[in-house]
């Protein structure tokens, strides 16, 4: 996705932050004369007042509970007419995370895997608008549910191993994870029945999108 921001404003030099080396060493094929990666935390993230047209966050700022005391600093980055653009799931109450938190606090998963099923609620549109409005932003908040048909058997499994539950297998030493992966896995297949069609699995995420003031 930040390769295609490249193609979105052919004239921007774009710089994609993730505290994952691993992430970072991925995505260093795709870098070039105008994108480039680093590792870095965006709690402490920073730039010059006023010197960034456009910040993006995807999929990042959910892992952080106090990451709406983060969007002063980010509109303080952006010149003015600057654009702030926010996305982060919000389906922490969705099946596949409750039944997730409930299996890492059981043993023999709890004292590897419990902390790290655990999650903060995360901001809704609402609060966006609040805390970006003073900041001095023109905001729009939203929500969308979307509904994704996934193919192949433990398809839910195979969908939140990269994400949700990647946490949570890591932290498992190796004799416990396929174990885990078994039970999570049945368990998501009830919760998640296979159709002709596929598996579908909603999917709530939370949008924000802010301009700030001139």
């Amino acid at each position: 996705m930040t390769a295609s921001l490249v193609e979105r404003w052919p004239g921007a030099r774009v710089l994609g932050v993730d505290s994952s080396p691993q992430m970072i060493e991925a995505a260093q094929e795709l870098a070039g004369e105008r994108l480039s990666f680093e590792v870095g935390d965006v709690r402490e993230w920073t730039a010059e007042p006023e010197s960034v047209d456009v910040i993006v966050s995807n999929a990042t700022l959910h892992w952080i509970p106090e990451h709406l005391e983060l969007l002063p600093g980010f509109v303080r980055a952006l010149k003015p007419g600057g654009w702030l653009a926010i996305q982060i799931p919000g389906n922490g109450d969705a099946p596949s995370h409750a039944i997730l938190r409930e299996l890492a606090s059981t043993e023999p998963y709890a004292e590897y895997a419990r902390d790290q099923s655990l999650r903060a609620d995360v901001p809704g549109p609402a609060e966006y608008v609040a805390a970006l409005s003073a900041e001095g932003c023109t905001v729009d908040a939203w929500e969308t549910t979307y509904c994704h048909i996934l193919q192949g058997d433990n398809a839910v499994l195979e969908w939140v191993k990269g994400t949700g539950a990647r946490p949570v297998l890591q932290a498992l030493p190796d004799e416990l994870r396929a174990q885990f992966e078994a039970e999570y896995g049945a368990r998501l297949n009830e919760a998640y029945p296979q159709q002709p069609f596929g598996t579908l699995l909603p999917f709530r995420r939370i949008f924000a999108v802010a301009q700030k003031g001139n």
